[in-house]
């Protein structure tokens, strides 16, 4: 036992872990009580082999959506922990607009069961400088952060840079998004992507614009492959 064992016994009786999703006191830490765990919806196969969008039944490993097979994307898959939804969407808010970084440790630890075996390198989806003054912190980075702590990958918070200040994409249609983001993104040093395959990590996928318009300057820069790694995916109100 430590000399610190008794003041952590003492700070476990007054401040106990809570519920990452209601904040009712649970066993450990980045840990969900029953009823808030039981209201995430955990993504994984079946899915479509192009987009990783969840299938209501298993089609075949080779099976793709109609948007894949209509515009084939640029990634090798949009690997989301959960389908986006009210306990989801309150630890997106509460870790990007509340400050509460831990929350990213909660996010990492079940986006690490999505991520491929092949990638080598995670790359966070960069944030302008001025909006990491005003916020304090970069959220994807944070969470690549925590996942590179658990799985021993390796990350790369500065190789892809938001040079370019972008409108804020809520409430805009997809085009609108791709437009507002085309050309937002740079590769800082094409010799530390050239020939990785690379996770892109972010909180939310919405449109795919933002994680489109990465995607598309780290295999211009010589990425073999990108996949999307992040918490909570928006899906259409009709997946299956």
């Amino acid at each position: 036992m430590t000399i610190l064992a008794p003041f952590r016994f003492i700070a476990g009786i007054a401040l106990p872990p809570r519920c990452a999703g209601c904040g009712t006191p649970v066993a450990e830490d980045h840990r969900f009580c029953a009823i808030c765990w039981t209201g995430l919806r955990f993504l994984g196969p079946p899915w479509c082999a192009g987009c990783n969008q969840p299938f209501a039944f298993d089609r075949g490993e080779d099976a793709r959506c109609a948007a894949c097979l209509e515009d084939p994307p640029r990634h090798v898959g949009v690997r989301a922990a959960v389908a986006y939804g009210p306990i989801a969407r309150t630890l997106a808010l509460r870790l990007k607009y509340g400050g509460r970084i831990a929350f990213a440790e909660t996010m990492a630890r079940q986006m690490r069961r999505l991520l491929p075996d092949e990638v080598d390198l995670l790359v966070p989806v960069p944030l302008h400088r001025w909006r990491i003054w005003s916020r304090g912190f970069n959220q994807a980075a944070l969470i690549a952060d925590a996942i590179a702590a658990v799985s021993g990958v390796g990350h790369d918070r500065t190789v892809l840079t938001r040079p370019r200040r972008t409108i804020l994409l809520r409430g805009l249609g997809g085009r609108q998004r791709a437009k507002a983001v085309s050309g937002a993104f740079a590769v800082t040093a094409r010799s530390r992507v050239r020939g990785r395959a690379i996770a892109l990590v972010d909180d939310v996928y919405t449109s795919g614009a933002t994680a489109d318009a990465c995607t598309r300057a780290l295999l211009k820069a010589g990425a073999r492959s990108v996949v999307i790694l992040c918490w909570a995916r928006v899906l259409p109100a009709s997946d299956d």
